[in-house]
């Protein structure tokens, strides 16, 4: 037991050296997501279980709460279950990272399962809410078909930035060896909150609000549209910059 704990310590103190950059996260990904992470990432290692396993415990966590907002019904309790399953399951998903990076055992097909989950996971999450918006619309305080509008809207905004910015970073050149990694910033750090996945995953706590939880995701994929142009601009002009 004792060889285990101190195992798990090590661990733990051997990630803390060993993080990717905070450019471009939130603060939520940088003072909780991933200090979370790196806890679940240590703890994993001490139980011998590979970044594989720890994406596929990811998953469980958050298509348990995906199925729950689809399939339950709305209320206090069940939208505290529902965030409590995604915001461990996007814990689990910087453990699987970590844990690779620690062990020296990532590779193509680790970074596949994880990207094929995550946009999964977006995908689903949007579709569970158009769900509870259709079989529960009174209690969302809504008539007609309109809003469902809204998590199509949202999804769409979501599944295209995921895999615009995943293409871009495919295609950008890397840094040159040696090359420091740029000073992270604060005021983009917060300015990125509204669309960081662990700040959207609050929103669920108010599933039982009704119509404030209705407004509060309106708000949150009218952010993500937004979002969406400033980054395909940002992005195209990086590229355009790029020699042929």
């Amino acid at each position: 037991m004792g060889e285990t704990i101190g195992s798990v310590a090590g661990a733990h103190a051997r990630l803390k050296s060993a993080q990717k950059s905070a450019k471009g996260v939130s603060l939520y990904a940088r003072y909780v997501n991933r200090p979370t992470g790196r806890y679940l990432a240590a703890g994993a290692y001490g139980l011998g279980l590979t970044p594989n396993q720890v994406t596929a415990v990811s998953a469980v966590f958050s298509f348990a709460a995906v199925a729950g907002t689809a399939v339950g019904t709305p209320s206090s309790w069940l939208g505290l279950a529902v965030w409590l399953g995604l915001a461990v399951g996007f814990a689990f998903d910087s453990a699987d990272g970590q844990l690779a990076r620690l062990t020296g055992s990532g590779g193509p097909a680790g970074e596949w399962l994880d990207h094929v989950v995550d946009c999964a996971k977006i995908t689903a999450l949007h579709a569970a809410v158009l769900i509870t918006f259709y079989r529960h619309p009174e209690y969302f305080g809504f008539s007609g078909d309109a809003w469902l509008l809204v998590p199509l809207g949202f999804q769409f905004a979501a599944v295209v930035t995921f895999f615009g910015g995943l293409l871009t970073e495919k295609l950008k050149p890397g840094a040159a060896p040696g090359t420091a990694a740029p000073a992270p910033s604060t005021l983009r750090a917060v300015a990125l909150l509204p669309v960081d996945h662990g700040v959207f995953c609050l929103v669920f706590l108010l599933l039982g609000a009704g119509e404030a939880f209705r407004w509060a995701y309106t708000a949150l994929g009218a952010a993500a549209g937004l979002f969406l142009l400033a980054f395909l601009t940002k992005w195209f002009r990086e590229l355009t910059a790029v020699p042929r």
